[in-house]
């Protein structure tokens, strides 16, 4: 069965799930994360790639509400961070980062419908 066949509470609780886990790793203070040397901006661009690539998963047919709650959510985030004084702090670039996620999950959503349509079509 496909995640996007589950009843419609399940899934908005799946991505609820999801989102609630990203928020909570964007306020905790930066000392109580660990560090996988990856870098801030990657950090961001896979964070926000494997929220967007989520939703499609979850509502495929939700295709630009995804995004752009991905990218509203983004502008949330670095704004909590701009305000809440726990050692985070707001940087636009992380949301220009967050965007680039979101819209790498997008085009690869976009390729596969394409394939998948091309492998449909009789020859």
């Amino acid at each position: 069965m496909f995640p996007s066949r589950f009843p419609r509470p399940v899934r908005l609780g799946l991505y609820g799930l999801a989102t609630a886990i990203l928020l909570v790793l964007c306020v905790l203070p930066t000392r109580d994360l660990p560090d996988p040397g990856t870098g801030d901006k990657f950090e961001h661009a896979v964070s926000w790639f494997i929220l967007t690539l989520t939703g499609y998963v979850l509502a495929p047919n939700r295709r630009l509400a995804i995004p752009l709650f991905a990218v509203g959510f983004g502008a949330v985030i670095e704004v909590l961070q701009a305000n809440m004084g726990l050692g985070r702090h707001g940087d636009w670039a992380d949301l220009a980062t967050d965007c680039v996620g979101v819209a790498t999950a997008v085009l690869l959503f976009l390729a596969v419908q394409w394939v998948s349509r091309q492998r449909r079509q009789p020859a």
